[in-house]
Formats: structure tokens, C-alpha cells, sequence
């Protein structure tokens, strides 16, 4: 039988924005070594593989270049197919067996909310090359499991600051978060962008992991729980966030259905 593959765009509701991610739901385990091939071929920033469990779905996910140990927008994706195509049913909870632990996702009328782990970060000395890398001035800089983490004065530098990813790929930490608080009168607490050339992925359109890093930071400047978030990558999507503390970050999102096609080979 040829392995269906659906195309999500997420952490939108519109077509042709958001983060698209492949999702295979495989009738039997495939070797790294074919699920690498196939995510090279679809070329987006991840494909995710799942294969049912007693309890839930085993989850992988793998960018063009490397399998990643937890993926936001591709989960979201997943997610959405499982429950659009009728593997589960509109109120059971999709329950996601990870490298990065069970993962859990719930359907919320046209949201779905992903429980992921909190990730902290610390206070560190910038590189010196950061702003030749970055083309912009940056107020902080902080780093996590995820990369660096780096505040500037305004949203307008965000949306408009033009890194040198050469150059970023020469720093000890390759992938770097860039976010600000958002201007006057938005709808949004803060805005962001995410660049990975160390993964593979000069910029991530929408990056659910990200989030992970940036709820407590926002916490902390804040003094809030929830946020409405925009990530600014040339495609856009809005994350809602909710972290009440602790080790826990309750992400939310849309999906949308794009394309669905067969792989003949392999």
C-alpha cells in the first residue's frame, strides 16, 4: 500500500500561511534512515511520523537535515489529522509519545492546545559577533535548550532585521529567537522570530517550541499567564500561550489541510 502524506499549514486558518508540515501516519515503524529521505524530499521545516500505541501515538520529527527532539507546529499538524481524517474522535485527547516525553493535544472548537514542557532561559554574555549577525541592536540576551533567546527595543526591528545566516552558523549556538513586545494598541503581547541554520532552516515560519522559551521570559517582563503572540516570518502565525507557571506550556493553535498526495516509492 503507498503511505499517504497530508500537507498542514499551522498555527493559522488560512491556506498558504502559518508553518506547513508534512504528517505520515505509518501502519508499521520505518527506520530513521527512510524517514530522514522522506523528510529531505518534502523539504519543509519538519515532517512528523506517528504509528499508533495501546495508549496514543508514537511521535518523530525530522527537518530536511536532522531528526529534532520536539516540534510544535508539526504536532499541532498531526494533531489536526488525527482528528479530521476520523482517527480520533473530536473529544478524545490525542496523546503523543516523544523524545521529549508524552506530549498531549486537545481539540477546542477550531483551536488545538498542545501541552509541552516549560523551557527556561538564563541570562548570558552575547557573542561578539551577534549584532554583525543580527544587523540590528538587541537590548538582552538569554539562552536555552533551544538556542539564544535575544530581546530588542521594538517590534518594527523584528519584522524588519535581515540576519546574516552565514555568519549565524558560525556561533557557538547556531539558532537564535529574536522577540520584542509588541507596539501600541496591537492585539498581540509580543512578537518573534525564529532562525535555525544549525537545524538546517534559516527561518521557521511559526515554531511552537519556541514558545516554550519565550512564555516564561514574557512572564517574567509582564506579569501575566496568557498571551496572544504573533511569530513575523514572511508567512505569519498567531500562537495563543498560556503559562500559569511551574513546568508546564499550554500552546494553542489553528490548522488547515493544504494538500494530501501518495509516496509510490520506498
Amino acid at each position: 500500500m503507498n503511505q499517504i502524506i497530508t500537507q498542514v499549514d499551522a498555527f493559522t486558518d488560512t491556506a498558504f500561511t502559518g508553518n506547513p508540515a508534512a504528517v505520515c501516519i505509518l501502519d508499521i515503524p520505518k527506520s530513521s534512515e527512510w524517514m530522514q529521505k522522506v523528510a529531505q524530499e518534502m523539504n519543509l521545516s519538519e515532517t512528523a511520523f506517528l504509528v499508533k500505541q495501546d495508549d496514543g501515538f508514537n511521535l518523530r520529527w525530522f527537518t530536511p537535515t536532522v531528526e529534532v527532539p520536539l516540534c510544535g507546529h508539526a504536532t499541532l499538524a498531526s494533531a489536526h489529522v488525527l482528528w479530521s481524517k476520523g482517527h480520533l474522535l473530536p473529544d478524545e485527547i490525542a496523546r503523543f509519545h516523544t523524545k521529549s516525553g508524552v506530549l498531549i493535544a486537545k481539540l477546542q472548537v477550531s483551536w488545538i492546545e498542545l501541552d509541552f514542557p516549560v523551557n527556561h532561559s538564563q541570562p548570558v554574555e552575547a557573542p561578539a559577533e551577534l549584532s554583525q549577525v543580527l544587523g540590528i541592536p538587541y537590548k538582552s540576551v538569554h539562552q536555552n535548550s533551544l538556542g539564544y533567546l535575544v530581546e530588542v527595543e521594538a517590534e518594527e526591528l523584528v519584522r524588519e532585521m535581515q540576519p546574516n545566516f552565514q555568519l549565524m552558523k558560525t556561533l557557538p549556538v547556531a539558532d537564535i529567537i529574536v522577540t520584542s513586545i509588541a507596539k501600541s494598541g496591537s492585539e498581540y503581547d509580543f512578537v518573534s522570530r525564529f532562525f535555525a541554520p544549525g537545524l538546517g532552516i534559516n527561518e521557521d515560519p511559526v515554531t511552537g517550541a519556541a514558545h516554550c522559551c519565550l512564555a516564561p521570559f514574557w512572564r517574567n517582563k509582564l506579569g501575566k499567564d496568557k498571551f496572544l503572540a504573533y511569530q513575523a516570518s514572511s508567512r505569519g502565525g498567531v500562537v495563543k500561550v498560556n503559562y500559569p507557571g511551574e513546568n508546564r506550556v499550554f500552546i494553542s493553535g489553528q490548522a488547515v489541510t493544504v494538500l494530501r498526495g501518495e509516496l509510490i516509492t520506498g
